[in-house]
């Protein structure tokens, strides 16, 4: 697995208040380093490609309702036979 991870996920996790567990996580994987410390606890991760895959999962689930098409069924009718 690459570490690779899309700049957009990069820049939404850097982008969440400081804390946020996916901030933790992005500053980690730009810092180089897999020990990532939040809400009182340290999780140790394998590598960055694990820490890259773990944000890209967190970015896609934190904004699946933007993705999702939204449709819109409207009927009208015209009563009588006019």
């Amino acid at each position: 697995m690459s570490a690779a991870l899309d700049p957009a996920v990069l820049a939404w996790a850097l982008a969440r208040p400081v804390g946020d567990r996916w901030r933790g996580l992005a500053e980690a994987f730009a810092a180089g380093t897999t020990r990532v410390s939040f809400e009182g606890r340290t999780v140790e991760y394998r590598s960055l490609a694990e820490i890259s895959a773990a944000l890209t999962a967190g970015h896609g689930a934190e904004n699946s309702a933007a993705r999702r098409p939204c449709i819109t069924l409207a009927s009208f009718s015209r009563g009588g036979s006019g």
